[in-house]
């Protein structure tokens, strides 16, 4: 995830992407929320998060997606085009869990250059909190 760019003739179907790992604080949460527009309290009042039933305040749905969109836009790197992107929430996080984000070059079109990726996210228990997959369109050498 240096910005160092990756051609299409660099990669093949089972290519594991660079690892990323994130941990979310309560800060980070409340300025995503502010900056989003998410005014549910669960996500930055820990008294009103437990009076839901949560242990403490959690980690946004778009804040998982932002972090897979992170790892897709860094393998891609500065010439790659992210061209399809889902993803899905499976469990939760919460400020303090080390996230860490990964995935496998699933597909292959080396004549329109479009690599198709799935990734994941997981706690620090491996728990998988989000999984997605991506397209992507990546320059050719020279």
């Amino acid at each position: 995830m240096t910005g160092k760019q990756i051609c299409i003739e660099d990669v093949h179907v089972g290519l594991v992407l660079p690892e990323l790992v994130k941990q979310p604080t309560t800060s980070m949460l409340f300025r995503f929320s502010a900056v989003t527009w998410n005014a549910h309290r669960i996500h930055y009042d820990e008294p009103y998060a437990r009076s839901e039933g949560h242990d403490r305040v959690l980690v946004q749905a778009t804040m998982h997606g932002a972090f897979l969109l992170q790892i897709i836009t860094g393998f891609a790197g500065p010439a790659g085009r992210v061209t399809e992107f889902t993803y899905s929430n499976r469990g939760k996080a919460m400020p303090g869990d080390i996230l860490t984000l990964g995935g496998t070059v699933t597909e292959l079109d080396d004549a329109a250059a479009i690599v198709g990726c799935d990734i994941w996210e997981r706690n620090h228990q491996h728990v998988i909190c989000a999984v997605g997959s991506a397209r992507i369109l990546l320059p050719r050498r020279g």
